[in-house]
């Protein structure tokens, strides 16, 4: 089992969120890890070139999300 919990900061850790973790995981043997949530949604200045190019493309061109992943399973043979 896998389990993530996000806190805006290291003060919401109580006792609630212990006990629901001894809850889950009784008497397995569990790891925990601790790190710093470096804000991974900000987009890099290549990502926003790419979208801004994305923006540039002809509409009648556009395909499905459906049609996209399913040409990258086929490509991919998955």
């Amino acid at each position: 089992m896998h389990t993530i919990y996000h806190l805006e900061s290291a003060l919401e850790v109580n006792s609630d969120i212990l006990d629901a973790i001894k809850a889950a995981y009784k008497n397995k043997p569990i790891t925990i890890t601790i790190e710093e949530d470096t804000n991974q949604y900000e987009l890099t200045d290549e990502m926003k070139l790419i979208l801004d190019q994305r923006l540039e493309e002809d509409e009648s061109t556009y395909i499905t999300a459906a049609e996209s992943l399913k040409r990258l399973d086929k490509k991919n043979e998955l």
